[in-house]
């Protein structure tokens, strides 16, 4: 029978269990760490390349997507046509008393629901006339319904943001005190380096480059090379899996907001008056990519972005319902030709779309589907983690199983081989399959302590399949697999070990 954690119990044991069996570990731990930045460990690296190759299969295993891998750094024009250089910002604001530093936009996280509706009666207290549509939120008696729309509104609202964080109601959530924080001011969130042996003195800024905090760009300064080497003609995309960097102003929640994280985007061109036609059927395929590496619909759903960026016409983002409330997991934005017009504007150079049967010139609209690699990595963890009471070898007693429960394909080890006992040429045996197996899917071999102890270090990092080599073995070439979520045991011949694994993953 499951276990029930709450969000803080499931959050502590995910967190402990990824550095405990080598998933994820904190960067430069031994100097004390450095935060907002992390190290995958031999398990995560692999449960991350499995959640990049199927991203990378569903993406460019079709004739309409090519692949990319964009340099890091990028002419610094680059992030003046995008807007980055002026509009990449986030609000930020310091608590005077602690002098703790928050993003503006996201220190309501920590708010109750019960004080979320005290402080907007507060500022509709102070508004003449007052506002109807806020009035009719504070009276909205559903939770999650208010929660939404309440995030909703500030978003959409400088000036409610700015006079909900300057409410003298308004607590800090390190020390308590109330009315403390500064005005929200913009932080730029790109950072900044220099090309060349010596960083420039003064107003000098001739050799400054910034570390991309987006992989798009990269696509969309390509867009005429990809479309000229490949005889590329829209609709078609371009995909790219790579490193992105952000200045955040504070990270949290493990994994969920870092400083350096790993970005899945695809850039779809499409013809003007075929963009909404193509958002939508973007939208349904990611969705349905997440449920078949076997996210839970329950756990899943669509935010639309009311207040929308300078770029995008339409967007919506999946969100995932982490340990610690709803966070956005992927996106889906109609961009519109905003990129490449911009483009075109710096850079003097046409990014159109020429047909050469009709003459037809026009810059294409682009359809962007990005996820985050590092965000569905942690998103994926959350969703296999289960703990459970599981029967004991003493009748009538249980323990708590924990197993990840991932899909066979996402699996770091898609199966494990043990000896029964160390004696009797099992070891021998074993050592043989295992080297047999090995060559094709990524195995684990282990021969320590009792057989259950074994298959519970093999639940607890998500392996499938187990095989167990015993007396029987020995005598007709008959092995014992076992099934992780189900634990039942199936008899079949070693030499068709490579079949079974290949027909289940």
């Amino acid at each position: 029978m499951a276990k029930q954690l709450t969000p803080q119990q499931a959050m502590d044991n995910i967190i402990s269990l990824s550095k405990r069996r080598g998933f994820v570990f904190q960067s430069s731990e031994i100097y004390g760490g450095l935060n907002g930045c992390w190290d995958y460990g031999p398990l995560g690296v692999d449960l991350l390349r499995n959640i990049k190759d199927e991203w990378w299969k569903a993406m460019t295993y079709r004739q309409d997507i090519q692949g990319l891998d964009a340099s890091i750094l990028m002419h610094p024009r680059v992030w003046e046509a995008s807007g980055h250089v002026q509009n990449f910002s986030d609000p930020m604001v310091d608590c005077r008393n602690c002098k703790s530093r928050y993003r503006a936009d996201t220190l309501f996280e920590t708010v109750s629901i019960k004080k979320k509706r005290e402080l907007l009666r507060w500022h509709i207290a102070q508004l003449a006339p007052p506002d109807e549509r806020l009035t009719a939120l504070t009276s909205e008696k559903n939770d999650r319904t208010f929660a939404m729309e309440f995030d909703s509104a500030i978003a959409a609202d400088e000036t409610l943001l700015k006079n909900l964080i300057c409410s003298p109601e308004m607590s800090c959530p390190n020390c308590g005190n109330k009315g403390t924080f500064t005005e929200p001011r913009l932080f730029n969130l790109m950072f900044k380096t220099y090309i060349g042996p010596v960083a420039p003195t003064g107003d000098n800024e001739s050799a400054a480059v910034y570390l991309r905090p987006e992989t798009a760009q990269g696509i969309f300064v390509n867009f005429k090379n990809v479309m000229d080497s490949t005889r590329a003609r829209p609709p078609f995309g371009i995909a790219q899996i790579g490193k992105s960097f952000r200045n955040e102003i504070n990270t949290k929640n493990f994994l969920f907001r870092t400083r350096e994280f790993e970005q899945m985007e695809m850039q779809f061109f499409v013809k003007p008056g075929t963009d909404a036609e193509w958002f939508e059927n973007w939208r349904e395929t990611r969705w349905q990519w997440l449920l078949a590496l076997g996210m839970k619909p329950d756990s899943l759903r669509w935010h639309k972005h009311e207040k929308l960026a300078h770029y995008a016409r339409a967007a919506y983002d999946i969100e995932y319902a982490f340990p610690f409330g709803w966070g956005e997991i992927e996106g889906i934005h109609n961009r519109g030709d905003f990129d490449l017009k911009r483009h075109e504007e710096f850079s003097g150079k046409k990014l159109e779309y020429v047909d050469t049967a009709t003459k037809e010139r026009y810059t294409p609209f682009v359809i962007e589907t990005a996820i985050g690699a590092s965000r569905t990595f942690f998103a994926i963890l959350c969703n296999a983690y289960h703990e459970e009471d599981a029967p004991t070898a003493e009748e009538g007693k249980s323990e708590t199983r924990t197993v990840l429960r991932f899909h066979p394909r996402l699996a770091p080890v898609k199966i494990a081989v043990f000896p029964l006992v160390n004696k009797d040429g099992m070891p021998e045996y074993a050592q043989k399959i295992f080297a047999d197996v090995h060559r094709k899917f990524k195995a684990a071999f282990d021969d320590s302590g009792a057989v259950g102890r074994r298959y519970r270090r093999q639940d607890e990092i998500g392996t499938p399949f187990c095989a167990t080599i015993d007396g029987q073995t020995l005598a007709d070439g008959t092995i014992t697999i076992r099934e992780r979520d189900t634990m039942a045991q199936d008899r079949i011949s070693a030499e068709q070990l490579a079949g079974y694994l290949g027909d289940r993953l």
